[in-house]
């Protein structure tokens, strides 16, 4: 043994592999952390180090070979890789009623979301959640937003956030200035993220039932041919509600599954979204020109305009114009009526794409989208969404107000510090004045943030105050 451990040509020296044991032990460590946590690692394995006693067999049963007497035994790491996070487990009580996924319901699901039971979501999708900015910050009510795919469903909650904040939060209803909104703590970020969660859910569910979906421990899917295990679908349970109040109770208690980070927040409320309106009406809702809510693009999944309408009315109508289409333009009946828009909703939608170069031909959105119940729009603007509000409540139902009055613009982007108050003039034309004759593309002079609240409000002035105009 003292020969051993003296042999220069050794491949590792004492200190060498007590520094290895070492940092094996290390890994045992922090992989029971992060079991703990809700964390894995992936593609790990790990050998333990060997005995250094001579003739010491590398495996249990012998199958190994001897250990060279010229050399001390030492062990080895094969395929690691980081650690990636998955949602934080969910410890309910039995008595919370919840049923576990079935495999004919996660199938449909990825059907509903993708058009295929083997496509998954990507990583962006995997680490979204609602996060909002500091508390009692220029930005205290306002969630963070990255580009891509999940921006259009983080807007469309901050839209609700928003009419929590400023129309249902105070037993009184009456206006408020922007200064309310920049007392918002952590405890009332939580509160509105829950009440605007479960605003949608209840609409979605027509005002008779709901379902929020969490993460638990257990698996309730086995492998199957005709679907691709993703690790946490197949651990769903599904939690229904009769009476809003107790789902917005319950949402509360478990804001953490929606804003936590590692969560998979924004795709656990899109499965209740889903399961809320039911996979049967879903079906309904879309005609023939849609058959799943998700479309691939530059890479990315983003949401077709029936997701997006199904989190501002609770229907998910492929179209944004009023009521359900029977004729075509030039009169003829159609074979499938085309579904639009059958109601106000308390949230709007606004829509500009500078990209389209025929303008003409731009989705025209309804007056049931464009005229909402309260002065708050979800924005679409190039395809990338955003949100506009008015603090005044009567904004839409006294026409004296939208002579002059202001909008907050808010992007959701990290960048942004603080929503920007636009002035609306809607008796001056003065913009147009000025304008050559070969601009015949207004675009080309005035941003489209501009252009989209031109579609609302026709020939309007617009200032900036002082902020330099974007998008």
């Amino acid at each position: 043994m003292n020969n051993e451990l003296g042999n220069q040509e050794s491949r590792f020296s004492e200190h060498d592999l007590d520094v290895i044991t070492s940092k094996i032990g290390n890994l045992s460590k922090w992989r029971d952390i992060f079991s703990q946590q809700g964390l894995q690692f992936k593609d790990t394995v790990v050998k333990k180090c060997q005995d250094s006693r001579k003739g010491e067999e590398d495996s249990e049963d012998g199958a190994g070979a001897p250990q060279s007497s010229s050399a001390k035994p030492y062990g080895h790491l094969v395929t690691f890789n980081l650690p990636y996070s998955v949602p934080k487990t969910f410890l309910g009580s039995p008595s919370l009623g919840g049923l576990p996924i079935t495999l004919e319901e996660a199938v449909a699901l990825r059907k509903i979301l993708f058009g295929t039971t083997f496509q998954l979501f990507n990583y962006e999708w995997k680490k979204s959640h609602f996060r909002f900015r500091d508390p009692y910050s220029d930005l205290s009510y306002a969630l963070e937003a990255e580009r891509g795919g999940t921006r259009s469903i983080q807007m469309a909650v901050q839209a609700y956030i928003l009419k929590h904040l400023l129309f249902t939060r105070s037993s009184e209803m009456e206006d408020h200035d922007d200064k309310c909104l920049l007392e918002v703590s952590q405890k009332d970020q939580e509160k509105a993220l829950a009440a605007a969660l479960s605003d949608i859910l209840w609409t979605a569910g027509e005002g008779v039932q709901s379902f929020v979906c969490l993460v638990t421990t257990e698996c309730y899917i086995a492998p199957a041919v005709n679907y691709k295990i993703d690790s946490y679908t197949e651990r769903l349970q599904l939690f229904n509600f009769t009476d809003k109040a107790k789902l917005q109770q319950f949402v509360t208690e478990q804001i953490h599954c929606f804003k936590g980070e590692g969560s998979h927040g924004v795709i656990l409320f899109l499965y209740s979204l889903l399961f809320s309106r039911t996979l049967e009406k879903l079906h309904k809702d879309m005609d023939h020109t849609t058959s799943h809510l998700l479309q691939l693009s530059l890479g990315n999944f983003t949401c077709r305009q029936a997701l997006i309408n199904l989190m501002l009315t609770g229907r998910a109508s492929p179209n944004v114009f009023n009521g359900d289409l029977q004729y075509d333009d030039q009169g003829a009946l159609l074979k499938d009526p085309q579904h639009g828009i059958l109601a106000r909703s308390d949230v709007g939608y606004l829509y500009w794409n500078r990209h389209e170069l025929d303008h003409d031909k731009l989705p025209q959105v309804g007056s049931m989208l464009k005229t909402p119940k309260l002065p708050i729009w979800l924005c679409n603007i190039n395809n990338t969404f955003s949100v506009l509000f008015s603090t005044k409540r009567q904004l839409l139902s006294d026409w004296k107000m939208e002579h002059l009055f202001d909008l907050y613009f808010y992007t959701g982007q990290p960048s942004q510090r603080k929503a920007v108050t636009l002035t609306i003039d809607t008796h001056s034309h003065h913009w147009e004045e000025g304008m050559h004759e070969t601009e015949d593309d207004p675009e080309k002079r005035f941003p489209s943030v501009l252009m989209t609240i031109r579609t609302k409000w026709e020939g309007a002035a617009i200032d900036w105050n002082g902020t330099v105009p974007f998008y």
